[in-house]
């Protein structure tokens, strides 16, 4: 039996989604995508799941992209593709944290992987880029990603000249939160999942898929969608809880309800 091109494990209230190709340098297949979608399934629905931290097999590579010859061979060359769009959809509607670990190259497909992600750290000495006009290809779905985290004219700047860049360079253009050096890499990940599980559980669901849902509103619009849900918010049992807590001066008791 194979083994399994994506892996799937709970530490604490946080699941780790760990790209396992690391002999492709941990690229996206269709069986891939697949697992993807069976194991956010199962963190969608664990109530003990606060946060998901995504990463890659091995210390080189985060992820190269999509696997050419296993997604664009077949009779329909566009399927690998479109069910790569389904899946970055899906992870930026999810209703719980996505953090990811970059412990390697982060490139092409690798790239839409990460930018659907809340939170970026990545290690000193990687390079991060869209290579895609190199073998005549273009990073079409991933360049929604893009522009939706970097200014414009330095995001077409990589596209076009395919030039890699610093994980410094990507935190200058909005691409990665924080740049880290190797060795507090996972100290830094550990921190922030941690600090993330104490929050209260159904504000933070809420409020992530408010945010995914107005980013193409226009202002009033945007104002009037947050406002109804941050009454949703307070009608939560979390949020009673939360303000019970700090008017007792005690640890809330999450529910997540």
């Amino acid at each position: 039996m194979s083994e399994a091109e994506l892996l799937y494990e709970v530490k604490g209230m946080a699941a780790w989604l760990t790209l396992n190709r690391e002999a492709r340098r941990n690229a996206i297949s269709v069986e891939m995508i697949d697992q993807f979608n069976k194991y956010l399934d199962q963190a969608a629905n664990d109530d003990q799941i606060r946060v998901l931290c995504l990463t890659g097999a091995g210390d080189r590579v985060f992820c190269s992209g999509a696997d050419l010859l296993a997604t664009m061979g077949g009779d329909d060359p566009g399927a690998g593709a479109r069910k790569y769009a389904a899946l970055l959809k899906r992870l930026n509607a999810f209703p719980k944290p996505l953090v990811a670990r970059l412990n390697g190259h982060c490139l092409a497909g690798g790239m839409g992987l990460m930018l659907a992600c809340d939170i970026v750290y990545a290690r000193e000495g990687i390079k991060i880029g869209t290579p895609e006009v190199n073998v005549g290809l273009f990073p079409m779905m991933i360049g929604a990603m893009i522009f939706r985290n970097a200014l414009r004219k330095k995001a077409l700047e990589m596209i076009y000249t395919a030039r890699m860049y610093t994980p410094e360079q990507a935190e200058q253009m909005g691409l990665v939160t924080h740049v880290v050096p190797a060795e507090e890499l996972d100290a830094v990940v550990e921190q922030a999942l941690s600090d993330i599980s104490e929050k209260g559980p159904m504000a933070i669901k809420l409020g992530r898929q408010a945010f995914a849902a107005v980013a193409d509103m226009n202002l009033d619009e945007a104002l009037d969608h947050l406002c109804a849900q941050l009454v949703e918010v307070l009608k939560t049992e979390d949020a009673m809880e939360g303000l019970s807590a700090f008017m007792e001066k005690r640890k809330p008791e999450w529910k997540g309800r």
